[in-house]
């Protein structure tokens, strides 16, 4: 029996090529650094702040549940590219053309608002004075040009996403021993446990944006598939990697993968594979999101004084930087601020490049797979200036409250999750057996990523029907 049924109903069947040996596990570092840098600036820097902010640690449980889905989640996206090679989107359009069109949508328009860059430029604003408006058309254009320029991409963005996180950890260490107090660490100890609470009169759009973000979130995440290819994972190795059209060297890529025969050698190697990818998973996204969260909760509720009111947008940032200041001086204001600013850039520039390379797969295999001339690293280009174009658009447009667009952006991105959560489950169960199928803790813990986002995307829209 077929270890590996790849559906070649709408999409030829893979090729066959044997599983390369694997790597040693501190070679398969990066893929998930940059899935870590890209949640610290949405959910863990501003989403479970805010929330900490104005209800404690009451639905803290819901923040280390959400991150262990993604876990799951994103391990089950690197099993469809360790053993074919082919993104997770490539995977989905197998199942039916219909899926181009959507997978299109969602990797497009819950990502098109441009909440980092502007809540950037707010705090550059902040700091220097100027022109919010304007430092975010000039922040979205310097992100294409490096995204363009970079000779491999994936080069480019591992490393700055290395550099931020390490960075970032070490400021937060040495603020929590600084400010960080005991009944914080109780009430945060207390939120942890109390599964299933939501307080009366929680702003459920931001529970939901918060739950999508605890981690990368949204197609974010499917973009692990395309890390880990571009890394040389597993089959990933045979597929070629994305370059800059101006400054790199064109890489014959393909976006149809290869499949391994199972026999006893190639079996061997991919328990030697997967045990290193879910270890590589596991210690820098799930406990790196989770520590930056616990990290980033505790400062907000020991910085802002409890029961107080919380500014309105990204008032609370500054209102934290305040209290800094008043402690430690002005040197520690501008340090803090001038650490948001750098995660919120960076985290648009790697959210730019992610979405670009999901909906890079989908127009190549839907809409110009015979087309030669343009290549997965010509449409990403293309993409990337897309994205670029739209958020300008739309800042120059009027819409430029930094939280409001987050907010918008991670509820969009929690029904998306809801839907590729079944998708992923049916694809990996009708096409793994053996060795290579889920186990019965992963089936359900997809299953419970669809009941999860399916019911806080619909609390959210019963939420929104009813105001």
């Amino acid at each position: 029996m077929e270890a590996i049924r790849v559906p070649d109903q709408v999409l030829p069947a893979p090729g066959r090529r044997e599983l390369p040996e694997p790597v040693p596990l501190r070679r398969m570092l990066g893929p998930s650094v940059i899935l870590a840098g890209l949640s610290i600036g949405s959910g863990e820097l501003v989403l479970w702040p805010r929330l900490t902010a104005e209800w404690g640690f009451a639905v803290f449980w819901a923040c280390w549940v959400g991150v262990t889905i993604q876990f799951f989640l994103n391990m089950e996206i690197e099993r469809w590219t360790l053993a074919t090679g082919e993104s997770a989107v490539t995977g989905f359009l197998r199942l039916g053309r219909a899926w181009g069109p959507v997978f299109l949508a969602c990797g497009t328009i819950p990502w098109m608002w441009p909440g980092w860059a502007t809540g950037g430029s707010t705090i550059l604003a902040w700091e220097l004075g100027g022109n919010v408006t304007a430092y975010t058309v000039g922040s979205l254009a310097f992100c294409g040009v490096v995204l363009t320029v970079s000779p491999v991409v994936y080069r480019a963005v591992e490393l700055l996403q290395m550099i931020l996180v390490t960075a970032i950890f070490l400021f937060l260490g040495i603020l929590a021993v600084l400010v960080v107090r005991g009944d914080a660490l109780a009430a945060l100890a207390a939120g942890a446990l109390r599964f299933g609470h939501l307080p009366p009169g929680i702003d459920v759009p931001l529970l939901l944006g918060a739950l999508a973000f605890a981690g990368a979130g949204g197609t974010a995440n499917l973009a692990q598939s395309n890390y880990i290819k571009d890394k040389g994972y597993g089959m990933g190795c045979w597929m070629g990697r994305i370059t800059s059209p101006f400054t790199g060297r064109d890489e014959a890529a393909t976006e149809i993968g290869y499949v391994f025969p199972p026999d006893t050698a190639n079996l061997a190697r991919w328990k030697v594979w997967w045990r290193r990818a879910n270890l590589e998973h596991f210690f820098t996204f799930w406990l790196l999101c989770n520590l930056s969260l616990v990290l980033l909760c505790l400062l907000a509720y020991s910085l802002l004084e409890p029961g107080a009111p919380v500014s309105q947008g990204f008032g609370f940032i500054a209102d934290q930087a305040a209290t800094l200041e008043r402690r430690f001086g002005p040197g520690a204001r501008h340090l803090f601020l001038g650490a948001a600013l750098a995660v919120l850039f960076s985290t648009e520039l790697g959210l730019l490049d992610a979405v670009s390379r999901v909906a890079a797969d989908v127009v190549k295999v839907s809409f110009l797979s015979d087309r030669r001339a343009w290549t997965p690293s010509r449409i990403y280009v293309a993409l990337v200036w897309s994205m670029v174009a739209l958020g300008i658009a739309i800042v120059l447009g009027g819409f430029d409250q930094p939280l409001s667009l987050l907010v918008l952006s991670s509820c969009l991105n929690g029904f998306v999750m809801f839907l590729y959560s079944g998708l992923l489950l049916w694809l990996n169960l009708t096409t793994f057996s053996g060795p290579l199928r889920p186990s019965p803790v992963r089936v359900a813990a997809l299953a419970g990523s669809l009941i999860f986002f399916g019911y806080f995307s619909a609390l959210t829209l019963a939420d929104q029907l009813s105001r």
